[in-house]
């Protein structure tokens, strides 16, 4: 856990500002300023229940304490054998400073931080993965007006998409598609072959069988291989622009020279493993890369965690003599065409009262 929280600060870390402000005069006299204020009280939701989670709540609290936010509020259901949290979810706690911890999983956990109880603090965003439950309260809170609480991205069951040609290792491919499939009965595994014969396709079907055999969630894995797929295509270029359009939570490139397409041919992922040494569970855990990340194809529109997901930017302007005579015409003419006269006074009459008409 000390060693996967450290690499996580220091990609996290690296991504902050590298100005306090940021200031550029857009005009003679026109200062345009930006600025990033940490989000004071967050919610992060770590799953629990079929699994102890403990690196979600790295994912999510080691960003959240590097961009500065002041209440850290952590949810969690408790292991259902025995009703307690896992040590390792409470270990991670007291490393981030988080104010409290609430025991709760599902809908109920994102109510009570979205709108606040008499024992928990209501918070302005809430972050984290979770079942289609989870998901749909999230998405319900953010749109709620009385909650005024924003989330990150709709984060819900896992899957992963595995590009993979006739040099791939077959026993390296097979267990990243387990690693994902073992997840939930809703997960989905996708691989797409390039250019396979049918012999390497059964290579890589008969070493899927052989490692799901002797996982302990091979029931849970069965049920997700029955929605999962192989497709098959001729060319990295077809494999690219079917992923791209599937827009796969996690992307694994078991390719040969697959450093050479990124980032140009990959246009949605939530998170890319480059190269046959680099399995997903590297960022699940330990790399330094967060892995709460967009699933549904919503990679397409949305960004994984990162530490300005914990940000927000506000802008400033400062305006002399000099800039209002070099944009304070133009601010005239435009609010006149709109019809808000109040707008064009604001103005004119300094303008006026300074000589600049």
């Amino acid at each position: 856990i000390d060693l996967s929280m450290s690499n996580i600060e220091k990609f996290h870390a690296a991504q902050l500002p590298k100005e306090k402000v940021m200031t550029v005069e857009t005009a003679p006299g026109v200062r345009c300023s930006r600025f990033a204020k940490p989000i004071e009280n967050v919610g992060l939701y770590v799953p629990g229940g079929t699994a102890v989670l403990p690196s979600t709540a790295m994912m999510l609290g080691v960003p959240a304490k590097v961009a500065g936010c002041s209440n850290i509020i952590i949810a969690s259901p408790p292991a259902r054998a025995t009703g307690k949290l896992t040590p390792e979810v409470v270990y991670v706690a007291h490393k981030l400073g988080a104010k409290c911890i609430v025991m709760a999983g599902g809908a109920q956990a994102i109510t009570a931080m979205a709108y606040g109880t008499d024992s928990v603090l209501k918070c302005d965003k809430i972050l984290g993965p979770g079942n289609q439950f989870v998901t749909a309260a999230k998405m319900y809170v953010q749109n709620d007006t009385q909650a005024l609480c924003s989330i990150d991205m709709p984060a819900g069951p896992s899957e992963v998409l595995v590009i993979a040609d006739g040099n791939a290792d077959a026993d390296f491919v097979a267990s990243d598609l387990l690693s994902q499939a073992e997840h939930g009965i809703d997960s989905q595994v996708i691989l797409i072959g390039v250019g396979l014969t049918k012999e390497k396709l059964t290579e890589f079907e008969s070493a899927v069988k052989k490692q799901a055999e002797v996982l302990p969630r091979k029931e849970i894995v069965a049920k997700c291989l029955a929605h999962s797929y192989t497709l098959l295509v001729e060319t990295y270029e077809q494999a690219f622009d079917l992923s791209n359009k599937y827009a796969p939570e996690h992307l694994i490139l078991q390719i040969d020279n697959a450093q050479s397409y990124v980032p140009d041919y990959v246009e949605n992922a939530g998170s890319v493993f480059v190269g046959s040494l680099s399995p997903e569970s590297c960022g699940d855990y330990s790399s330094g890369t967060n892995h709460t990340l967009p699933t549904y194809g919503y990679a397409r529109q949305y960004s994984g965690v990162n530490t300005a997901t914990f940000q927000k930017f506000i802008t400033s302007q400062d305006v002399s003599e000099e800039g209002l005579k070099s944009i304070g015409k133009a601010v005239m003419t435009l609010a006149a065409v709109e019809g808000l006269e109040a707008h064009r006074n604001a103005v004119h009459v300094r303008m006026e009262k300074l000589g600049l008409l």
